[in-house]
């Protein structure tokens, strides 16, 4: 075997036990920022003396902290 034909026989290999890997970490990164980009509106709101989105800040952060979990869980 080549050099080439081994280096992607291994992509191959890699590919198979974990399909769609890369898709999967740039969903986790785009909701990531998301969330990061909702959570700084509502707490900008909070800070300006809106207490009913609160629970919107709430689901921002959750949704932060559940992307930094999959993204972890992915490394392994």
């Amino acid at each position: 075997m080549k050099k080439t034909e081994s280096n992607r026989y291994e992509y191959l290999k890699a590919e198979a036990k974990a399909p769609y890997k890369g898709l999967r970490k740039f969903l986790y990164a785009s909701f990531g920022a998301s969330g990061f980009i909702g959570a700084f509106i509502f707490l900008m709101q909070f800070l300006a003396g809106k207490p009913e989105v609160l629970p919107n800040l709430a689901l921002q952060m959750g949704l932060i902290a559940l992307m930094v979990l999959f993204w972890k869980l992915e490394k392994k």
